[in-house]
């Protein structure tokens, strides 16, 4: 009897156990995003389909609930939605979903779907009223006409122009899709350095066909443009902004594009910037030229992104440009044009100040400049969750209207009549099957359109979101990969550029560290940030002894960064130059400081693996091991990244680095010849063999590189951008995982 009750109960056992074994999820390579638990849309030809039939549709294919669902456009307009807001109603035996227009209702359709994916259904009686903070929700796409896509690293372009319009991917509409589903309604999509032939007749047959399968999901199309397209598409011998020619010129073109795509949104501009031709040019200036555009765009409601990225390679610092240049014509750039100001004063650096125009335009329509693609964090190597570096700056206080003048109030217009809003994020998208180049980044695709949505989203809740939707519901995989991923952003800024260091990576691909390197350009030279030497290190951007930079904030941020006791840590480095024994709050030395902010990110990128490793039975192979692959590439990255900048670094300060710190793997000579390049196949820019480095760190002066010349005087030549080679990086062993 005893033995058959302990049979029994060795029975029992072994069927809990079995029952709760997690069963292994089918493989697949990503490309259904955040739809994993859903099939993918059943395609038809886009003539076929109105705003109308999609949403109906997604509600037949993946409504699980037993509610009937009804979709339904306002009789009687209700102003509070606005155009793109939606009312979901829960009361029972049916949900409706309600809205102004038909956009609005498939908003509703992707809200509704999201709750049910996330498990976030209401369980009796509830209405869910959303309606987004900024009217467009814009993507930027860095992409060349010949498909190659600048700071792109996830294959080439989605748009194929040479099989255009004649053939057509049905990635186009995928892509359609995914944006609308989290409320993305607007893409530029061209590079900003801007081939003018997109604005010819052969291109804009081309641009309409996308335009047609966009519009039925509410996605907008905008044309980055060519400054001097008068000259090089024109026949003209000027691109003045305020000769009559010029101004012809540009309003013809514009009626040709709305005869074409009557729903077109506008121009995204970028001028007299990086050897970009512009206004400045002619002696005018930004407002001059924003302004001749946006009345050529005003009868057909038509708007001007005009880009506030402008510095000058003699300015003595490039943080203070674009408030120099912009705050002078505050209040003069017509109502439907948007000065797009990046988040940070540099340039998408792992952490900087918010920019300081957000403070000083309190007269200019400005909205916030993202980006996406990870240019400075390790491109589509590393994992990186973006929306806690956009939420930090989006909820920066400017203290232009007074306390509680955030960038995300000043941009939405909460303190002013603003006539538009906006917000714009540079894409990580391309042709790789998993659309981002990495499994785990497709989330800062996700982020960005429910960050443009709603700003007061919370980086944990999005996350959350998008694993429930993308991997698994299962709290044993959310809890630890969620937190591994808010985290992300603050790990990589600890092995790379932490305390405020910035521009200190390597200069030809922008990927790995490059603190030594110099340049045709002092303002792309690491050295002219760090300025590190035997007294210290840092930019001095104080009023007494510095740029004056600090002065450019509002009260009391001003005086806050001004001072170096009361500069936030982690910005410290930004505005001080600060001598290498410096005491910092933890009692430590600035030196030693640096050296566990480091070893701190070195440990915690290594933790990255062993945290995937334990949820392992809730990925597919197939995403499993592609992204295990990418996190132990990202660990000996950071380790990288850490050996690099202290042994250059020490070679100024002297002193050792602690003896609990992990030892430099590779001397300084050794990490000096190795990196990331952009080649063509064959070989190293200029002739330069495969395999070797540019001497010295120097960065040379690239072929047709402007030397003096009046921005735009050269004639136009085709956007080239050579692949990044990753055949060139420094082998380690992870102390922890000696076997990796």
């Amino acid at each position: 009897m005893k033995l058959f009750k302990t049979f029994v109960l060795i029975s029992a056992l072994i069927l809990a156990v079995s029952g709760c074994k997690v069963e292994k999820p089918a493989d697949t390579d990503g490309h259904d995003l955040w739809f994993h638990n859903l099939e993918q849309v059943a395609q038809a030809a886009p003539a076929s389909y109105t705003t109308e039939a999609i949403a109906q549709s997604e509600i037949d294919q993946y409504w699980k609930g037993k509610a009937a669902v009804e979709i339904k456009v306002l009789d009687q307009k209700d102003d509070a939605l606005g155009r793109d807001g939606y009312r979901l109603v829960f009361s029972g035996k049916k949900v409706s979903v309600e809205a102004n227009t038909a956009i609005g209702t498939l908003y509703g359709v992707y809200g509704l779907l999201r709750l049910q994916q996330t498990d976030a259904l209401p369980k009796g009686s509830k209405t869910i009223t959303e309606v987004p903070a900024y009217q467009y929700r814009a993507f930027n796409h860095w992409d060349n006409l010949n498909r190659s896509v600048e700071r792109g690293y996830a294959g080439k372009s989605l748009w194929n122009w040479e099989e255009l319009p004649d053939k057509v991917s049905p990635v186009y509409q995928e892509y359609a899709r995914a944006n609308a589903s989290v409320g993305i309604n607007a893409t530029a999509i061209n590079n900003v350095n801007a081939n003018a032939d997109i604005l010819t007749p052969e291109y804009l047959q081309k641009v309409k066909v996308l335009a047609d399968i966009f519009r039925p999901y509410g996605l907008k199309i905008f044309l980055s443009l060519n400054f001097a397209a008068p000259k090089h598409i024109g026949g003209l011998d000027t691109s003045d902004p305020l000769d009559p020619k010029v101004v012809q010129f540009w309003k013809d073109k514009t009626a040709e594009i709305y005869a074409l795509i009557p729903d077109f949104g506008g121009y995204l501009v970028k001028a007299n910037s990086e050897g970009q031709s512009g206004p400045q040019d002619y002696g005018r200036t930004h407002a001059d030229g924003a302004n001749m555009l946006a009345d050529a765009l005003a009868p057909y409601g038509g708007v001007v992104f005009w880009r506030a990225f402008v510095y000058d390679a003699q300015a003595e610092d490039r943080a203070m440009q674009a408030s120099d240049e912009f705050v002078p014509f505050d209040g003069q750039f017509r109502d439907n044009v948007l000065i797009q100001v990046k988040n940070g004063p540099i340039d998408f650096q792992p952490r900087e100040p918010i920019s300081p125009l957000f403070g000083q335009a309190p007269k200019t329509n400005l909205m916030l400049e993202v980006q996406i693609t990870q240019e400075y964090l390790g491109h589509s190597k590393h994992m990186v969750y973006l929306h806690p570096l956009w939420k930090e700056c989006l909820d920066t206080d400017t203290y232009e209207f007074g306390k509680g003048s955030t960038v995300a109030a000043v941009t939405e217009g909460k303190f002013r009549d603003n006539k538009l809003s906006a917000i714009s994020g540079v894409t990580n998208i391309g042709d790789d099957a998993n659309w981002c180049g990495h499994q785990m980044i497709q989330i800062n695709w996700y982020a960005y359109g429910r960050m443009a949505w709603n700003p007061d989203l919370s980086s944990e809740q999005i996350a959350d979101e998008w694993l429930r939707q993308t991997f698994s519901s299962d709290s044993k995989f959310i809890k630890p990969v969620k937190d591994m991923l808010v985290r992300s952003r603050e790990v990589t800024v600890s092995y790379e550029m932490p305390l405020g260091l910035h521009h200190i990576m390597a200069s030809n691909a922008h990927f790995g560290p490059g603190p030594w390197e110099t340049s045709y350009r002092k303002d792309w030279s690491p050295q002219f940030y760090h300025k590190a030497g035997p007294d210290g290190v840092g930019f001095d951007r104080t009023v007494a002894t510095g740029s004056g930079a600090t002065a450019q904030y509002n009260e009391p941020l001003a005086s806050t960064y001004d001072n170096i006791e009361t500069c936030p840590e982690n910005l410290l480095l930004w505005f001080h130059h600060v001598p290498w024994n410096y005491k910092m709050k933890d009692g430590k030395t600035l030196w030693n400081e640096l050296c566990y902010t480091y070893q701190k990110g070195i440990e915690d990128a290594a933790d990255y693996i062993k945290i995937w490793e334990k949820v392992e039975p809730y990925v597919d192979n197939q995403r499993y091991q592609e992204v295990r692959e990418k996190l132990i590439r990202q660990a000996k990255d950071a380790m990288w990244w850490r050996d690099a900048v202290l042994l250059y670094f020490q070679t100024f300060s002297n002193m050792p680095i602690p003896d609990d710190c992990y030892p430099p793997q590779h001397t300084l000579e050794e990490l000096q010849q190795v990196g990331v390049f952009r080649r063509p196949q064959g070989g190293m820019p200029g002739g330069m063999p495969q395999g070797q480095r540019p001497q010295g760190g120097q960065q040379a002066r690239p072929q047709g590189a402007p030397q003096g010349a009046p921005q735009g005087a050269a004639p136009q030549m085709p956007r080239m951008r050579m692949p990044e080679i990753y055949d060139m990086l420094p082998e380690y062993t992870l102390p922890s995982m000696p076997d990796l």
